[in-house]
């Protein structure tokens, strides 16, 4: 990278003009011998800081997620979209992140942040990064969230932000096979939209390789999304560090 040249400290060393440095092969001389060391020398600083960085490997900032002792596979489930077509987690996400939340559109304080949090640092990161994460919403509660209501729920933050319905069964069985705890029994019939649905709060993240490393709790900040999305888009794997 070049540095600005700071134009009052660059001009007091100079020779007024007019005036010779000296003769052939005296200071004049000397120059070319010494930009090309300097040349040199920069050349080598930068190999030198490139071998540091490959031998340091990936970046051992902490991880605002929570790593998962064992990858975990992204569930292998068919639900329903917001358009009332069948919907293949796998397959329609196919070599993308994933991020999957299970949540309900009358959700009082948990599914706006979440969603809220996670849109806005997206916009801040710009389409680079947006284009290649999928953020899927798996609604809890299908006696009221029709697809037609997650919809316009979604459309509040980003039209591009994938709704998923099911029967009961359908979705308790996403749950589980997400690993995260099922709603509370009977809630998302019993409460409706204006009772309150015990859910997992947790965002998963799924690697385009279809295994969840990192889940991100309730209460992650937009800083931390756009400080983490770029380096699991970079490559870098999250991983346990032994303490210590």
């Amino acid at each position: 990278m070049t540095l600005p040249v700071d134009d009052e400290r660059a001009s007091e060393g100079a020779a007024p003009q007019g005036t010779v440095d000296g003769p052939a092969g005296g200071a004049s001389g000397r120059r070319p011998r010494l930009q090309i060391t300097l040349i040199a020398l920069g050349a080598l600083a930068v190999v030198v800081i490139g071998l540091l960085a490959a031998t340091r490997g990936p970046s051992e900032e902490p991880w605002a997620g929570r790593i998962l002792p064992e990858p975990q596979e992204k569930p292998d489930l068919v639900l329903t979209d917001t358009s009332g077509k069948p919907f293949d987690l796998r397959d329609r996400t196919a070599g993308h992140f994933t991020v999957l939340f299970f949540g309900y559109t009358s959700c009082p304080d948990v599914c706006p942040i979440n969603l809220g949090t996670l849109d806005t640092a997206m916009e801040t990161l710009g389409p680079q990064v947006r284009d290649q994460v999928d953020v899927v919403f798996v609604s809890v509660d299908p006696a009221t969230d029709t697809p037609a209501v997650i919809r316009e729920y979604l459309d509040r933050f980003d039209t591009r932000f994938i709704g998923l319905t099911g029967t009961p069964d359908q979705l308790r069985a996403a749950q589980e096979a997400a690993k995260v705890p099922p709603a509370e029994e009977g809630s998302a019939e019993s409460t409706g939209s204006s009772g309150t649905i015990g859910h997992a709060t947790q965002m998963i993240v799924y690697a385009p390789d279809d295994e969840a490393r990192i889940v991100y709790p309730f209460g992650t900040r937009q800083s931390d999304w756009t400080r983490d999305l770029p380096r699991l888009l970079g490559g870098d794997v999250p991983v346990e560090t032994p303490e210590g």
